[in-house]
């Protein structure tokens, strides 16, 4: 599915009266989502328990 498919796609699911700032945000929700998904297919990314133990650490 090509980017202009992806943003038809998502702006067919939007109410008639979506604003542009509901538009703005929702693009911005979609692309942090895509942003994930290549980190993750790149092996970007930090298992969870460690993530936890990190956590427990900050917030001492």
């Amino acid at each position: 599915m090509t980017v202009k498919q992806i943003i038809r796609k998502l702006l067919d699911r939007l109410p008639d009266n979506a604003t542009i700032e509901d538009i703005q945000n929702e693009l911005y929700v979609l692309q942090k989502i895509q942003a994930g998904q290549e980190d993750l297919r790149a092996g970007r990314v930090r298992p969870h328990d460690k993530v936890m133990e990190d956590l427990a650490r900050w917030l001492k």
